[in-house]
């Protein structure tokens, strides 16, 4: 049965079967979701009169591709670990390792099914699904929670230019208008001017209405003071470079997120840090689909006497701590000095151990 030719019978039934059972999956768990989804929304479809064109295409249409993508990985633990649990109960299983074929080449259709998964998901979440996030969060916005914006930040500091040090210690986007205003400049590390206000407020193409202002000159042991009510500026930024959506990060394709935290970070702005999260998410994704692929196939091979029940039951409770895993380390990332790449990996590093505990207990 080591035979070229039966090792490729093998191989395509069980890549068959894990990328059917993973359309099945991702299809009967989604299909469910957008009814509960539904059941949850509908008045406030109702209430905020929404097209049904609009909930079904711009809503619904993007809602299942960005939930299905971003749970990918869980989708793919569950589909090995329901159909080899199936396999092993009909002794499929046994019958392939007893005729000498070992169970790290049983993984190789295993490996090319998640590698086939891995690379779609990652080129959907990184340049298809963020585009349309984009159409599936204004349209939350517009009928699901027309009040829930992000309209003002505080204690906001960043590198206008060189040299330059803008300060914000209150901004309110409805209004377009900051608050306890101050810009300063310096020459080396020598502090030439500052000048500090009550408020500025952004009109268009960089230009800023500063209002109750005083400018500090400095000269030497020389220091010259200028009031004045209200100035008219150009300040080579716009409200959208220092205040974001909170959702932002999912409207960004791959390349978009590079250029903007590089950008962020040259202008000394701390506020990137789900940016950076979501960045190394899309790469830990990748890997996270071959760890659950190994830890899926490597717990349900065996037949046990639970059954599929067995599997499926301790498949559902490591997938449960593998989000939680993911929910406390972006909370820490975003909230703490946690680093947003060590908070994005931290999952898959606890389960590689699992992984390779569960492969040395796999049957040979």
């Amino acid at each position: 049965m080591k035979d070229k030719p039966t090792l490729l019978r093998i191989d395509k039934y069980i890549i068959r079967k894990f990328l059917g059972t993973y359309i099945f999956m991702i299809t009967l768990i989604l299909s469910i979701s957008v009814v509960f989804d539904i059941n949850e929304k509908i008045d406030k479809f109702m209430s905020n009169s929404a097209p049904l064109k609009e909930i079904i295409f711009d809503y619904y249409f993007n809602f299942v591709p960005y939930y299905a993508n971003l749970f990918s990985p869980l989708f793919i633990f569950l589909a090995v670990i329901f159909f080899t649990s199936k396999m092993a109960s009909n002794s499929e299983i046994i019958a392939i390792l007893s005729n000498g074929i070992g169970f790290t080449r049983l993984l190789k259709p295993y490996m090319i099914s998640a590698t086939i998964i891995a690379l779609f998901t990652f080129v959907m979440g990184s340049f298809i699904i963020p585009p349309a996030n984009e159409t599936r969060i204004d349209f939350e916005r517009t009928y699901i929670d027309p009040h829930k914006r992000q309209t003002s930040d505080r204690d906001i500091q960043f590198k206008v230019a060189e040299g330059t040090i803008a300060y914000f210690g209150n901004f309110d986007l409805e209004t377009n208008t900051g608050y306890n205003f101050s810009l300063d400049h310096f020459d080396s590390l020598k502090l030439v001017s500052r000048l500090t206000a009550n408020s500025i407020k952004y009109d268009s193409l960089f230009h800023w209405t500063i209002s109750n202002y005083q400018i500090r000159s400095f000269h030497g042991m020389e220091e010259k003071v200028t009031n004045g009510s209200s100035i008219d500026t150009l300040i080579q930024i716009v409200p959208n470079d220092f205040i974001v959506a909170r959702t932002a990060q999912q409207m960004m394709t791959t390349p978009q997120l590079i250029r903007y935290i590089r950008s962020q970070k040259q202008r000394g702005l701390g506020n990137i840090q789900p940016f950076q999260i979501e960045y190394h998410s899309r790469y830990a994704n990748v890997f996270s689909a071959f760890i659950l692929t190994i830890i899926g196939a490597s717990l349900s091979a065996r037949k046990v006497k639970g059954g599929m029940g067995l599997n499926i039951g301790i498949g559902l409770a490591l997938s449960m701590a593998y989000i939680l895993f993911m929910t406390v380390s972006s909370s820490f990332a975003v909230k703490g000095n946690m680093s947003p790449l060590i908070a994005a990996w931290i999952p898959n590093i606890v389960f590689i151990g699992i992984a390779f505990y569960l492969y040395k207990r796999a049957p040979n």
